[in-house]
């Protein structure tokens, strides 16, 4: 179960899940324009179904896709920090949030065991996921609103990477 909260400036959202794949697999998912389409989003909310990136410090990366009303979206931006399966550093500028803001993705190798001080997880080895997405200063509706999203997202990623092939 993917968590999120607002930093205490309301500049950011921490979003957090654990992942029961290693880091090289999640950093694929997250990386491989071909594979975004197959896991962000779900029918009756809103549904990547283009993406383009070309990952590398300086690269362009861009999703396009529809909501649930059949309104066209995009999403896109700048690779700032690329070091797989590690860390992916973004900047996030999309059609229904005209705001620059940056996101950032760190994978951190976990192995943990059934009991966890934050809770119940699954046993064995997998992928500390923390997306950072701050520049929200100002503008807390949509920093709350983004946080919502990326438990969605993370919740869509842990779907599609711990599915058996």
């Amino acid at each position: 179960m993917a968590t999120a909260v607002l930093t205490p400036d309301q500049n950011a959202v921490i979003a957090e899940i654990f992942i029961a794949a290693p880091p090289a697999r999640v950093f694929q998912a997250i990386s491989d324009p071909d594979q975004i389409p197959r896991w962000w989003g779900q029918e009756g909310l809103y549904r990547v179904g283009k993406s383009i990136a070309d990952v590398r410090p300086g690269g362009k990366w861009r999703s396009e896709g529809t909501g649930a009303d059949g309104t066209s979206f995009f999403v896109e931006g700048e690779y700032l920090e690329v070091e797989p399966p590690k860390r992916l550093v973004h900047t996030w500028f999309g059609s229904f949030h005209p705001q620059n803001t940056v996101v950032r993705w760190e994978l951190t190798p976990q192995t943990v065991s059934a009991l966890h001080p934050s809770g119940p997880r699954k046993a064995g080895t997998g992928t500390l996921v923390r997306v950072t997405h701050e520049g929200f200063a100002g503008n807390l509706k949509s920093a709350q609103d983004h946080g919502e999203g990326w438990k969605r997202v993370l919740g869509w990623l842990e779907a599609y990477v711990t599915k058996p092939e």
